[in-house]
């Protein structure tokens, strides 16, 4: 369910991105919204909203749209956080990116994924870095956000993979 709604959303963001006013392809994304956020996707599955909380500081901190700033730091959470289960990012790469599986092990299979979607991100002129997205944080801002993202290093993030603050600065300085 989850992969089939991934799937429409890019196919429909693909129209908006050249006729806005589509509105057969709005309703599409506002179902497959609605579908994605009732917690039904979640069902027998372990969610990890941390590239969520990480992109919660860098919009709090310099203003930016919440999906813009997703597809910003998304790639470079998936890299770091892929090779806990390689497998998964694999499915997706072949299931939602189409990537052909022939002769790749999950490694390559989950890295093509990653970067097929970080192309898919650019072809509908989102950002797939920091620097897309037109911000460059200093080490200082890039430590605040580690530390609020973390509760002030009472907490960590995510249900993949958790993650500290270190962690979390490190995907800040990769997302560049």
């Amino acid at each position: 369910l989850a992969e089939s709604l991934i799937k429409t959303v890019m196919k429909y963001a693909t129209v908006l991105k050249d006729h806005p006013c589509d509105y057969n392809a709005r309703a599409q994304i506002m179902w497959a919204s609605s579908l994605s956020h009732n917690g039904l996707t979640g069902c027998g599955t372990r969610g990890d909203w941390a590239c969520h909380q990480i992109e919660h500081e860098l919009g709090g901190m310099f203003d930016v749209a919440h999906g813009a700033g997703l597809a910003a730091v998304w790639g470079s959470w998936a890299r770091y956080v892929f090779s806990e289960d390689a497998s998964r990012f694999a499915k997706f790469a072949v299931n939602v990116m189409d990537i052909e599986p022939e002769g790749k092990d999950d490694k390559e299979l989950a890295l093509a994924g990653i970067e097929a979607m970080e192309e898919f991100y650019r072809s509908i002129h989102m950002p797939a870095s920091l620097k897309e997205l037109g911000i460059e944080p200093t080490e200082d801002q890039i430590e605040e956000m580690a530390y609020k993202c973390t509760f002030m290093g009472r907490r960590t993030v995510g249900g993949f993979k958790s993650l500290g603050k270190e962690d979390i600065i490190k995907i800040y300085h990769a997302a560049r």
